[in-house]
């Protein structure tokens, strides 16, 4: 049987689902371009194969892709580029198909369905970007299934929303953590008050392992909600409350995401998704759960320790 491999690894996703393949016992695979970060990450795991790739060069994919059978996608770029997202996944997928790759979990976000339409989010909500970023990951999913429906590959999605957790520095949730942990100011993007979720990273590799071994989980794509509803407000609390200490926040609106852009395009990057802190996509996870039975999601209370916990150590 061929390996699992996940391509663009290195991330705080990576690492959950390098967790349950190890808990597993399975080998597998790891493919980035930075080999340092993924010898740091995964190098004294003897489960683990470290492959350095350029997804610009088809040799180097095919390479990357030999003896595969299922590879899990979570290949980043640049939040000023999204433009790339589709063109990777092609240039992947060749590869994939071209060295017999039998699956494709891909992980996506909540970016495709635009606005909300409805109060909770199931997969039949249409996909109607209004967003570049949202376009752009949409146009990436019409690759993988352009695939699929021709026989190619097998390909199915796994939609997350917002995420946190030890370690992930990726997160509307860091610098709440960092604060709480080590003192001083938390910076967060605002409004803070309005209902959210996040799934707790650790969570996500045994979900993302599950649906992978799902035939009937192919050609189409799957939520993974949070444990529910909370705001940005209350997890700080609870953070700077496991410091003993009052929080101490200073919120930024979209029009100051406007300001601070003229001087750092990254964040000018964030306005277009604002959106998202005003009319958040709540999902609703139930197909998945009839898929797979159980799923396990930690608590925000205790999600929240686990992370707390982690910073200040």
């Amino acid at each position: 049987m061929g390996k699992t491999a996940l391509f663009g690894a290195a991330g705080a996703t990576g690492k959950s689902i390098a967790d349950a393949l190890r808990a597993q016992g399975k080998p597998y695979r790891v493919v980035g371009r930075n080999r340092q970060a993924m010898e740091k990450t995964f190098g004294s795991d003897p489960l683990a194969e470290i492959v350095t790739w350029n997804p610009d060069d088809p040799a180097s994919v095919r390479l990357a892709c030999r003896d595969v059978e299922t590879l899990i996608y979570l290949v980043g770029v640049p939040y000023d580029h999204f433009e790339l997202h589709p063109v990777l996944m092609e240039k992947t997928l060749d590869g994939a198909i071209a060295e017999g790759v039998q699956k494709v979990v891909l992980i996506g976000t909540v970016y495709p369905y635009g606005s909300p339409q409805t109060s909770t989010v199931t997969e039949s909500h249409p996909r109607d970007p209004h967003t570049f970023k949202g376009k752009m990951r949409k146009a990436q999913e019409e690759v993988l299934f352009k695939a699929h429906a021709e026989g190619k590959i097998q390909g199915t999605i796994l939609r997350l929303p917002d995420f946190y957790g030890p370690g992930v520095e990726a997160s509307l949730l860091h610098l709440v953590f960092q604060a709480a942990a080590k003192g001083g100011t938390a910076d967060m993007v605002g409004p803070i008050d309005t209902p959210h979720e996040f799934i707790y990273v650790p969570d996500v590799g045994p979900v993302v392992l599950a649906l992978a071994e799902k035939p009937e989980a192919y050609g189409r794509w799957w939520n993974f909600a949070g444990p529910g509803a909370t705001t940005q407000r209350e997890i700080a609390d609870q953070a700077f409350a496991m410091a003993g200490r009052k929080p101490k926040l200073r919120v930024i609106g979209k029009t100051m995401l406007r300001l601070i852009g003229l001087f750092k395009p990254v964040m000018r990057e964030l306005v277009e998704m604002h959106y998202l802190q005003t009319m958040p996509v709540l999902m609703d996870d139930s197909a998945l759960h009839q898929l797979l039975g159980e799923v396990h999601k930690t608590s925000y209370a205790d999600g929240v320790r686990a992370t707390f916990d982690a910073y200040r150590g």
